[in-house]
């Protein structure tokens, strides 16, 4: 009988020796399982949610940081406390939050993540002290303005005495006085100097191949709204992009873009894309000539618009909210697919190939902003028809900035050590 009990005995020993292993198991496959759901699931903001990009940076861990790779993380406690809609520069179609928008307070919890970095909200009183006498330029279309909103809200928040003050061109300005930091916006849809063109202006090329009106764009002069702002601003940001893919303000028939280089019609007479690489070319060698001694220039990629189910003028709208999946950004910005929103990788190509070797930093916004299809004004913009172009402030210009202020730290502190 003892060779049975002993036998029996190690087989109950076996037995409670692999219920540690068996719990292991079951607890791995509920997890597996429940992974797999919330994977399946749709992306909605009532969890903490991380949206993970397409794109994987091949930065290696050490060097300067790729901050255009990384996901996107919902934090429903996020408290955003840089600023608040009170700021009165904010313009008042991007303040969804006064304007009550279904959305606007989640817009600002979704926070960019690199991949193998930190970007933290940058400190406003650490950067205005390591900048004193520091001024910084804004050059572009609205959506650089709406990143200019961004900043100066910030900026206020924690130092109240501030001035208006417009260096040349610019349409709006603001010196910190504490520590004479100015910041402003050069407004400029082009960079280029453009007006109206009719056969009484006088071009007997471009009368005797039928134009009678449209737009003159003189590719090598700088719009005079920005042309002295090289001279005083000490980091320069500029964009265009918009307005270049924008048949409802240049109609290829009745209002064409009309170039003009050295004064003389360019003929044959070029399509906008081309005209785009001549601005960029001429406008680049232009601010290398006049910039201040030692200033930063940062070129920024295209903002992404998120219309769906037509162009603005054709009842397209941007109705969701949260940002989109992988999937869904390349279905509406793959440029094989031809949609509406094509322009925003169009541009990016020339802009990669006017700057390539250039001493121009690329500040590159465009692919983490395509998944933010929730953060637009959208039916709160106040306009006729949905805004989904501008972006809600406070909202992802915010990213934009901090993308911004970690890319000059990085270029300072690398100057500050050669």
């Amino acid at each position: 009988m003892a060779p049975v009990a002993a036998r029996d005995h190690r087989a109950r020993s076996s037995s409670h020796s692999l219920l540690p292993i068996l719990s292991l198991l079951c607890f791995v496959s509920i997890f597996l399982v429940l992974s797999l759901f919330r994977r399946a699931s749709p992306t909605t903001p009532s969890l903490s949610t991380t949206l993970q990009l397409s794109r994987n940076s091949g930065t290696p861990s050490g060097a300067s940081c790729d901050y255009s790779a990384g996901s996107w993380i919902y934090d429903p406690n996020y408290e955003f406390g840089r600023y608040d809609s009170s700021c009165k520069e904010i313009f008042k179609g991007w303040n969804c939050i006064a304007g009550n928008k279904s959305n606007a307070w989640d817009v600002a919890k979704w926070r960019w993540k690199p991949q193998f970095c930190n970007l933290s909200p940058f400190n406003p009183i650490r950067f205005m002290e390591s900048h004193r006498d520091f001024n910084i330029g804004f050059i572009g279309d609205s959506l650089n303005r709406n990143m200019f909103v961004s900043l100066f809200c910030t900026l206020k928040r924690v130092s109240g005495e501030v001035k208006k003050w417009r260096p040349v061109g610019a349409d709006r300005g603001y010196t910190f006085l504490k520590y004479n930091l100015t910041i402003a916006y050069h407004r400029t849809n082009l960079l280029a100097r453009y007006g109206r063109w009719s056969t009484n202006t006088g071009s007997g090329d471009l009368e005797s191949l039928g134009y009678k009106e449209g737009f003159r764009v003189d590719v090598d002069v700088p719009d005079g709204t920005w042309a002295e702002a090289p001279h005083f601003h000490d980091v320069l940001i500029f964009n265009t992009g918009h307005w270049w893919w924008a048949p409802s303000k240049f109609d290829p028939i009745k209002s064409p873009m009309l170039f003009f280089e050295k004064g003389h019609p360019v003929i044959p007479p070029i399509s906008p894309d081309i005209g785009l690489d001549l601005v960029l070319k001429h406008m680049t060698k232009y601010v290398n000539k006049e910039a201040k001694l030692g200033s930063i220039k940062f070129f920024r990629t295209q903002s992404p618009r998120h219309f769906e189910g037509g162009d603005w003028d054709q009842g397209g709208s941007c109705p969701r909210s949260s940002p989109l999946l992988p999937d869904q950004v390349e279905e509406l910005f793959a440029i094989e697919n031809n949609g509406t929103n094509v322009e925003t990788r169009l541009v990016n190509q020339h802009l990669h190939m006017a700057l390539n070797g250039s001493d121009f930093h690329m500040l590159d916004v465009t692919h983490l902003s395509e998944f933010r299809a929730d953060a637009h004004p959208s039916t709160t913009g106040g306009k006729k028809h949905d805004d989904c172009m501008h972006w809600c402030v406070p909202g992802l210009t915010d990213t934009w900035n901090d993308i911004l202020i970690a890319l000059l730290n990085d270029i300072e502190t690398k100057r500050s050590r050669s």
